[in-house]
């Protein structure tokens, strides 16, 4: 019977090393899927051009992983155009993230029962001019108030951030109320929230999620973006891993973010969700270092997976579901425990982890090969000297590669 190429797409901004990765690591592999109908699938990766496009005109891939709908526009409405016209399957589904901000990603969680830090929205402290609509709007219904009383009602230290997130941007650490004013006074015309914090918390944990699979990381807020990532293990449980990963399915199944984190604090036992609409995570060996062959082996899984199967977009979010589990009168143990199984039939876990175990068995093996390669080293060092001085490419390269080196002897 006939070979059927499947096409890949890999629609990039400033990524070096994963799709470097990426692309080396489906060569090694080399796949031959075979079909019900007697086909045998191979697998074609592409990187998508950026040019313009008739709406009309077709679209070579079946699969585009998508990292630049979050800002980049002109490619957001290309792939748009592709999933409505052509049937493209896409990760992530450009509608949720460009409509769905962390303010709508807090109170969704909070609706379903999620220990979501105590969370205040202000109006902004100053506005565009020339909107001749605006002083009468705020002259009737602006009500003042007083920042100093929210301060005290959720205590100090507390935190400031855009409600529409922006990779850590302008978010501030309030400790008392001449700073509360003073991060108030520099946010400008940003809308900002004002966030209870989590504090004397003992465990900050970064759980990523990729389809149907998780992966938890110790992080470190504080230290240098290349540390941040640790490598410590068996910092938490069993129970709290899988813990973790229902809270990670349940909100990227929610979203219609496949491919997303979610960032927990822990305090006397309890689990706080504090940041979890990132639906175009960090994917960088610059600050993944030791856990980026995971994403890298999570990008494959998860593509070749959608492009051998034809995954269907889901056009629509099904957030009724799971409203009327988290509406339910049940400990909040047991509407997470359905919510995950609403999130795995949502992402065809099951069929996944059929497809994974039957046509993808080789991928720890070859990955493991690949990042002990010349190849590996050199995307490695790509990454580092697009963002380090001259004078510190070597000593980052040999950093971040020693690394892997770590989690090749601890994978062997």
């Amino acid at each position: 019977m006939a070979e059927v190429t499947r096409n890949i797409g890999l629609s990039l901004g400033a990524d070096i090393c994963w799709p470097l990765c990426f692309e080396a690591i489906m060569k090694d592999l080399d796949l031959r899927v075979p079909t019900s109908d007697g086909d045998t699938l191979r697998f074609a990766v592409e990187r998508v051009t950026i040019e313009p496009f008739d709406l009309r005109q077709g679209c070579k891939y079946d699969v585009v992983i998508d990292r630049l709908t979050h800002w980049y526009h002109t490619s957001r409405e290309w792939i748009k155009k592709s999933i409505l016209m052509n049937d493209l399957y896409v990760f992530n589904n450009p509608w949720s993230v460009q409509a769905n901000e962390k303010h709508t990603s807090y109170c969704a969680m909070m609706r379903l029962g999620m220990p979501i830090p105590e969370t205040w929205m202000l109006p902004p402290k100053s506005y565009e001019p020339g909107n001749p609509d605006l002083r009468p709007t705020l002259t009737k219904y602006a009500k003042l108030f007083d920042l100093r009383r929210l301060g005290e009602k959720l205590e100090y230290p507390l935190f400031m951030k855009p409600y529409d997130g922006g990779g850590w941007r302008a978010v501030t650490k309030v400790d008392d109320e001449k700073s509360l004013l003073a991060a108030y006074e520099e946010s400008g015309k940003s809308v900002m929230h004002v966030q209870a914090g989590v504090n004397d918390f003992d465990r900050f944990v970064r759980c990523i999620g990729f389809g149907p699979q998780t992966h938890c990381v110790l992080y470190d807020p504080a230290a240098p973006l290349h540390d941040r990532y640790t490598t410590q293990k068996d910092f938490i449980s069993k129970a709290e891993d899988d813990h973790l990963r229902k809270l990670t399915l349940t909100i990227n199944a929610f979203f219609g973010w496949e491919f997303n984190s979610c960032e927990s604090l822990r305090k006397n036992g309890v689990w706080h969700p504090i940041d979890f609409a990132n639906p175009c995570p960090d994917s960088q060996v610059t600050s993944l270092h030791y856990h980026f062959p995971w994403l890298v082996k999570a990008y494959v899984r998860w593509s070749v997976f959608c492009a051998a199967t034809k995954r269907k977009m889901r056009m629509n979010p099904d957030w009724a579901s799971f409203n009327a589990i988290g509406d339910r009168d049940l400990p909040f143990e047991e509407k997470l425990d359905l919510y995950e199984k609403l999130a795995l039939r949502q992402m065809d876990g099951e069929r996944f982890e059929e497809f994974c175990a039957k046509h993808l068995s080789h991928l720890d093996e070859v990955a493991w090969e690949f990042f002990g390669t010349a190849a590996a080293k050199d995307a490695v060092r790509q990454k580092v000297t697009a963002l380090f001085p001259v004078h510190e490419i070597d000593r980052f390269t040999e950093l971040f590669y020693g690394r892997i080196e770590a989690w090749r002897r601890d994978q062997r």
